[in-house]
């Protein structure tokens, strides 16, 4: 059974192991690859975000994401999500649970749309787990990202109207 809740100061060693090999892999998060712990929690539970963690039956935390307001004043009404999952939970239905709950949440505090600003095109899983969850790819930044062992690639903006 998996439990999704919010995130508490205690899981940030939790996070961060799930952050770290993400974000220094390089692949599917334009965030610097060195970026160091305390820099790369900030960024995860900044005082901006609401921040969620999945949580296993075992208390192991499998996952986590947080939601905001894409932009603020005129763009408010539009929520923003990060979602990564723990290396060893991948394929187990996590990030999908999480989109699911995460759209639940937005839909709760008001928002009328969701928006992915830059999701890697050759992240393909993501890509289609996004189309699955009933988002759309509104737009293509050419050549926006620089994979480690790609090379330029696109980056896809995707909506979902809540």
């Amino acid at each position: 059974m998996l439990r999704i809740r919010r995130a508490h100061p205690e899981d940030s060693a939790a996070i961060w192991s799930i952050l770290e090999p993400v974000i220094r892999a390089g692949e599917t998060y334009a965030l610097d690859r060195a970026m160091p712990r305390t820099a790369a929690l900030a960024y995860w539970v900044g005082g901006d975000k609401e921040t969620f963690v999945a949580e296993g039956e075992d208390g192991a935390l499998l996952g986590t994401y947080y939601l905001r307001a894409n932009q603020s004043g005129g763009g408010s009404h539009v929520a923003n999500c990060g979602y990564m999952t723990a290396s060893t939970a991948t394929g187990r239905g996590i990030a999908r649970a999480m989109c699911n709950h995460s759209l639940d949440r937005a839909r709760q505090r008001g928002f009328r749309a969701m928006q992915f600003n830059f999701v890697v095109s050759s992240n393909t899983r993501a890509v289609a787990l996004w189309q699955s969850c009933g988002f759309a790819i509104v737009g293509r930044l050419p050549l926006a990202f620089a994979h480690p062992t790609l090379g330029m690639g696109d980056a896809l903006v995707m909506h979902q109207a809540l």
